[in-house]
């Protein structure tokens, strides 16, 4: 009599969670990196094509998801939206506040004689704020395909609104296209091990972590930081929201938006990913369907740190002295910089001139700061991404299961 044979490994591995499907495939990237670093770099095309994917399906995503919403809402029910802003702002302010306190406390410096990028920064605070304002005006394709997040918002309740006297046979068809889009975005999803494994791998591979060991103070303080926030003043906001202990959801976010979050590098990309955990918590769809996209442009507590602590370390090698009233006015613009910083890798890196002309700091040693950054970004743009994105769903979240 023959005994049933115990399952295969494949069918253990595509029966268990994503999760652990992802940190199989983090391992697996790291055992290739390691063990054959140029078939490493080949697998990076793996990484390349999920990516590509996420940033391809997320614009319309949130286009057809907002617009479905706003479409079928039934008048007179509420949302969660404004708590939600507030969390968000309050958040990246309040984490630009703390990088200050740390960066006092652990000062970092800098060798600033790297060599300058090439990339232009914008021109202050009003032209950061106006990019913003004109986003909302932008072409609608053309907003679909920069990927311009605050103009697909805007179009999509503009959408929203107009079809809610629509006829219902219209209203359906809204609807089964966002459940149709959404059906895609979930088999992308499904990919993440793959993709995950591929960006670990040519990563590893490519740039090692060597030049990372002359800034590993900056390191430190930066992602301490980060770390500072997720798991210690974010529970904390949860905390004073909801009544109730806020680690299970913290570390649900962390764990599965932000796993991804950390090796895809872009909260844009990330959106699919927080909008599917966002399901899976039970959420009101009429609300993360707005909130999450619109997390992902203001919600930007890693970005806010960043800005911060590399500029004061520009401050520190300098030996500029600074006050407390000027540290107050970092924490504001670095918020509001933090705000106009784009959903993609280094978006945060390059407002750091913006935060450095603050201190009279000349534009071209600020540059040599942002080089620093590319430098460090293996980790830093990873863990800053980690934080913003993960951020999105718990805020949200903490809204909508108040009391």
């Amino acid at each position: 009599m023959q005994t049933p044979s115990s399952p295969s490994f494949l069918k253990r591995f595509t029966d268990s969670s994503l999760v652990m499907q992802i940190l199989v495939g983090l391992i697996a990237g790291i055992i290739l990196a390691a063990l054959a670093p140029e078939v490493a770099k080949t697998a990076g095309l793996l990484g390349s094509l999920f990516v590509g994917a996420l940033k391809a399906v997320a614009p319309l995503l949130v286009l057809v998801l907002v617009t479905a919403s706003i479409t079928n809402h039934p008048k007179g029910r509420k949302t969660s939206l404004g708590p939600i802003l507030f969390l968000y702002l309050f958040g990246t302010f309040s984490a630009a506040l703390i990088a200050v306190v740390v960066s006092f406390m652990f000062p970092s410096t800098l060798d600033l004689k790297v060599a300058n990028v090439e990339i232009t920064p914008p021109g202050g605070i009003a032209e950061v704020l106006k990019g913003l304002i004109m986003s909302i005006v932008s072409n609608p394709f053309r907003a679909l395909i920069d990927a311009n997040y605050i103009g697909i918002l805007a179009w999509a309740i503009g959408l929203g609104l107009a079809l809610r006297q629509a006829a219902d046979t219209t209203k359906n068809l809204v609807t089964d296209v966002s459940v149709a889009v959404t059906k895609i975005v979930r088999v992308v999803i499904r990919f993440a091990p793959l993709g995950i494994f591929g960006l670990v791998a040519e990563t590893l591979a490519t740039s090692g972590f060597g030049a990372l060991y002359d800034y590993a103070h900056l390191l430190v303080v930066l992602i301490g930081c980060m770390l500072l926030v997720a798991l210690v003043f974010n529970p904390l906001i949860v905390l004073v929201k909801t009544r109730r202990n806020p680690y299970p959801l913290v570390f649900a976010c962390l764990r599965e938006s932000g796993v991804t979050a950390f090796f895809t590098r872009s909260s844009a990309a990330n959106i699919p990913v927080n909008m599917n955990l966002c399901r899976k918590l039970g959420l009101d769809e009429d609300t993360y369907s707005v909130s999450i996209p619109l997390g992902a442009t203001i919600n930007m507590a890693g970005a806010a740190i960043t800005i911060t602590v590399l500029t004061l370390a520009a401050v520190t090698t300098l030996g500029i002295e600074v006050d407390i009233l000027t540290a107050l006015l970092l924490s504001v613009m670095a918020a509001v910089c933090a705000c106009g910083a784009s959903g993609v890798a280094g978006g945060s890196l390059l407002l750091i001139p913006m935060a450095c002309s603050l201190f009279g700091i000349p534009n071209d040693i600020a540059m040599q700061v942002v080089a620093v950054g590319f430098i460090i970004g293996i980790l830093q743009d990873s863990a800053e991404t980690a934080l913003n994105s993960s951020t999105d769903v718990l805020f949200t979240a903490a809204a909508c299961q108040k009391n």
